[in-house]
């Protein structure tokens, strides 16, 4: 897909609208946690939870207030959060998911729920795979980040940033966060462009750089 449709695409799916030239990398901020997912003893599928920051959220949720109570309830903000995953699935849930060296595929999100805390907004869903993945001996390894740096996502602070749901007893889990906080400069002094993340695919994989990776291993 072509950066521009691409960042147009991203546009309308969070619901941000950019008046004027665009700013500087990244446009959006998400604090995530997430759960990997076991059934018998499989590797099943990724709970997500992404909060997203407060100019985002203020945007996004602008006239779903409809019995005007000044609350955002899960029943207003509903149709947000199916339409969200729904259209995330273009992007593959900004989520790598590997088990025992095996990149898994992604079946259609589950149980998509939005709630207001506060001034922000969180989205939370079941990501499950296409097949249940055995994970043995071997590792799961899971990425969250966007391949253009559109969308900046950091794992929440503490060890639960990242947990088991139902896993074998034993398995533990190692976060690795990354040591970048931001775009390095492409000369000294001088910022990256705009210009330069437009002509970014998913393909370019440039986010990577800033992936959250999480290591499961179970005895």
């Amino acid at each position: 897909m072509p950066t521009a449709s691409f960042l147009r695409c991203a546009l309308a799916v969070l619901g941000i609208a950019v008046a004027g030239p665009a700013l500087a990398h990244p446009h959006v901020w998400v604090v995530a946690k997430a759960e990997l997912a076991y059934e018998g003893g499989k590797v099943a599928g990724v709970w997500h939870s992404w909060t997203f920051d407060a100019a985002y959220s203020a945007y996004v949720t602008q006239g779903l207030d409809t019995n005007k109570d000044g609350k955002l309830s899960p029943e207003e903000l509903q149709g947000l959060a199916t339409e969200n995953t729904t259209n995330l699935a273009e992007f593959g849930y900004f989520t790598k998911l590997k088990v025992a060296g095996k990149e898994q595929a992604f079946a259609e999100p589950r149980e998509p729920r939005m709630a207001m805390d506060g001034d922000k907004v969180t989205l939370s869903f079941l990501l499950p795979l296409k097949a249940s993945a055995a994970q043995g001996r071997g590792v799961a390894a899971i990425e969250i980040y966007d391949p253009t740096y559109f969308v900046s996502f950091g794992l929440a602070e503490g060890a639960d940033a990242v947990g088991l749901r139902g896993a074998p007893s034993g398995c533990a889990v190692t976060i690795n966060r990354p040591k970048s906080n931001g775009p390095q400069t492409a000369d000294a002094g001088k910022p990256m462009s705009e210009a330069f993340f437009e002509a970014l695919t998913a393909a370019s994989d440039f986010g990577a750089q800033y992936a959250n990776r999480a290591l499961v291993a179970c005895p």
